[in-house]
């Protein structure tokens, strides 16, 4: 099914490291694109990563980098930059890289560079803070970025510690953000035969995923605060304690919330002046919690999502990784996947085509295994 792929046909140079370039070649690998990415001798960062290891190295680097080739070169060698020099002219649609600002230019890796050779080339950089502005040669990581954007900022308990999101949200945003980009320019180089330059960042990406508190903010004034597992804008909307663990209620409007009453056994609830619409509810936040929090103790989690669902009622139990990994849910979409049955089942496309999922990609590449293949690549 690989060539059926929408990005069958489409070569890809990364030079990434770490996560969100890397999270970018790798969903462009899984849409059917050859993906060369470029490693120093060590290899890329994510391979010595831990605590959890597979096959000798990290398993996040098998997360983030199945279906890819791996090439070895250092390019301070200029011998071997010539090498990924001539990769990229001669069989490159895309290059992909998150090299920290500034460092690029000084191997011709720069936009301008490259695409002045190769004009439809689909040149993509994923920075940290941005490629303009006062701060766009600092380095940055997905902690920094949740904390700079604010997203730290509304996140855990009121009173607490700051907390961030216990998932790389920053870094695979971006790289969803870099994809959609490259594909986008992708598609207009088809219609006008011209290339693009990308760009995104880390920074950039955690303000997007902060839209609804900027306008909150832009609205009034009110940078908002930490709700723990709710939001400052919808009550109820949040984590409450079941017998054996906890489950998310939502109700997103006031049909809903009445919905919820009755589901409870206590509809005088929704007629109740202090929780019958959603700003009463936000006024009184803490005496309707408190309320659903003491009726849904009496009962499981698994009690909870099968009543509240049978109504239509948005429910949900929070998982750890194994009973998520383990559920029926899960197995039936057959998101998780492997190559081959020395291989772990890891995640593969959220997406399908024709109501088919691409298959899982071929395992992560060692170091270093493709060279023998460029080099026969760019004899010819």
């Amino acid at each position: 099914m690989q060539e059926d792929l929408p990005l069958a046909g489409v070569t890809v140079v990364e030079l990434g490291d770490s996560a969100s370039a890397p999270f970018a070649g790798h969903i462009l690998a899984g849409l059917g694109a050859e993906v060369w990415k470029i490693e120093r001798a060590s290899g890329d960062s994510s391979r010595s990563w831990g605590p959890s290891q597979w096959k000798g190295c990290g398993a996040a680097f098998h997360a983030l980098n199945r279906g890819k080739r791996s090439i070895s070169l250092d390019i301070k060698n200029p011998v071997q930059l010539a090498t990924l020099h001539d990769l990229i002219e001669r069989h490159a649609d895309v290059f992909l890289h998150n090299l920290r600002p500034g460092s690029i230019g000084q191997y011709g890796l720069d936009a301008e560079s490259l695409r002045e050779r190769k004009p439809t080339l689909v040149y993509c950089e994923v920075g940290a803070y941005g490629h303009v502005g006062p701060l766009n040669t600092l380095p940055g990581y997905d902690p920094l970025m949740q904390a700079f954007a604010g997203i730290m900022s509304l996140t855990g308990e009121e009173g607490q510690a700051p907390v961030r999101a216990g998932v790389s949200i920053v870094d695979f945003g971006s790289g969803m953000w870099a994809v959609i980009g490259i594909v986008s320019a992708l598609l207009r180089r088809e219609r006008e035969r011209v290339g693009a330059t990308v760009n995104g960042s880390l920074l950039e990406t955690a303000i997007a995923w902060m839209s609804i508190g900027v306008a909150n903010y832009a609205a009034d004034g009110n940078p908002g605060g930490r709700h723990g597992s709710g939001v400052a804008f919808i009550v109820p909307h949040r984590a409450y304690a079941a017998s054996d663990g906890y489950v998310i209620i939502s109700s997103a409007n006031d049909r809903l919330f009445a919905k919820l009453c009755e589901a409870l056994a206590h509809p005088e609830w929704a007629v109740d002046k202090r929780f019958s619409t959603n700003s009463a509810r936000l006024a009184h936040r803490m005496e309707i919690d408190t309320l659903i929090g003491e009726r849904l103790a009496t009962q499981t989690r698994a009690h909870w999502q099968q009543h509240l669902a049978k109504l239509g009622l948005p429910c949900a139990p929070i998982q750890t990784t194994a009973e998520l990994y383990h559920h029926e849910q899960t197995q039936a979409l057959g998101i998780l996947g492997k190559s081959g049955e020395d291989e772990i089942a890891l995640v593969g496309m959220p997406l399908s085509f024709d109501r088919r999922r691409p298959p899982p990609m071929r395992s992560a590449p060692e170091i270093g295994q493709d060279n023998d293949l460029l080099h026969s690549l760019l004899k010819d």
